[in-house]
């Protein structure tokens, strides 16, 4: 019923054509328009349209995603004269540094291992946020236990971050129920995070954590082109599989001129609880001969350990949980790598 009564609303305005989806959960409502398909002066438009949708008894909170196709696009298309540094970057206010946490494929531990190099970062005294680009597969509202926090504003704009283990965050993830997929083409999908990532109330940080969608596709190429990054951080497992994507991921960001802070070699290990075996279930040293064949850095390598996912999943990454661990030590000493090279 209130999808109706907004519908309703949004189509005095403008035309439903433009509207890509409307989603109400409880009493939250989320809208994305496609800027490209809409002539109107939409910053005007959304103000009036955020006014009048809170006014619904049912909804106390409207948040409208403005999504692009033109623009996105165009980043992929050549242009004549056109160096990659002179496409225009996104300026994203009270950040220092910003640094990528990317991986060539999915399944490799990359948004676990975002998390607790940015709560490894937070422990070596700086100011750090994170920032969730993985918008089909948000992760880190759940890993960093903000999934119950509701996104603040003050003027129907610009969103305050959630807070939590002295490092701030926004995701996607806390914009939409858990269970809700985003069912969005590339294009959209890029405005969204470059929509999502400026309007965030950013306030003196550091170093700012992209954990990227993975793979080497539209998103990750508009990322790469739109945000200032001061560097990229690869995540892989010891597989030669994983270590094929890798390559791919750091020849990518070097075709963008973004400098490859190292490669971490993700699940190396597995020790047995009960008798201290050592055992190299995805093989071992992988990460480290391709760094070395790449001419980039080798930051390290982390176990595959049940403590370390059992504590994501919980909400508190291990290097908040147990820093003395020998697991947090890994992610520390990461860290220290990552912190040398940007100050």
């Amino acid at each position: 019923m209130s999808e109706v009564k907004i519908e309703e609303i949004i189509k005095k305005h403008i035309s439903l054509d433009t509207v890509e989806t409307i989603k109400v959960i409880k009493d939250k409502a989320i809208i994305s328009i496609d800027a490209s398909k809409n002539d109107n002066d939409l910053e005007n438009i959304t103000n009036i349209l955020k006014t009048e949708i809170e006014a619904l008894s049912q909804i106390s909170k409207a948040t409208i995603v403005i999504t692009s196709t033109k623009e996105a696009d165009s980043l992929n298309k050549p242009k004549p004269k056109t160096h990659h540094s002179e496409i225009e970057k996104l300026k994203i206010n009270g950040v220092k540094k910003i640094i990528a946490v990317a991986s060539g494929k999915g399944g490799v531990g990359k948004s676990t291992t975002a998390v607790n190099i940015a709560a490894a970062l937070s422990k070596l005294d700086l100011n750090v946020a994170i920032f969730d680009a993985d918008i089909h597969g948000p992760s880190i509202p759940k890993m960093l236990g903000v999934e119950n926090q509701r996104v603040e504003s003050t003027d129907g704009q610009s969103l305050y971050p959630l807070t939590n283990h002295n490092i701030d965050s926004m995701s996607i993830g806390a914009l939409i129920d858990k269970d809700e997929p985003i069912i969005w083409r590339g294009s959209r999908v890029c405005g969204a995070i470059e929509q999502l990532i400026t309007t965030t109330l950013w306030e003196k940080i550091d170093v700012l954590v992209i954990d990227m969608p993975p793979g080497t596709g539209d998103v990750q190429l508009t990322i790469s082109q739109r945000i200032e990054l001061d560097g990229a951080v690869i995540v892989s497992t010891p597989q030669d599989i994983a270590l094929l994507d890798a390559r791919k991921g750091l020849k990518m960001f070097e075709k963008v001129n973004i400098p490859t802070l190292g490669i971490i070699e993700n699940m190396s290990y597995f020790i047995c609880p009960k008798c201290g075996e050592k055992s190299e279930i995805f093989g071992y040293g992988g990460a480290k001969e391709t760094a070395n064949e790449l001419d980039t850095d080798f930051l390290g390598e982390v176990p595959l350990h049940y403590a370390i996912r059992k504590n994501a999943d919980e909400g508190i990454p291990i290097v908040i949980s147990n820093p003395n661990s020998d697991h947090s030590k890994c992610y520390l000493d990461i860290a220290k790598k990552i912190k040398k090279k940007l100050f």
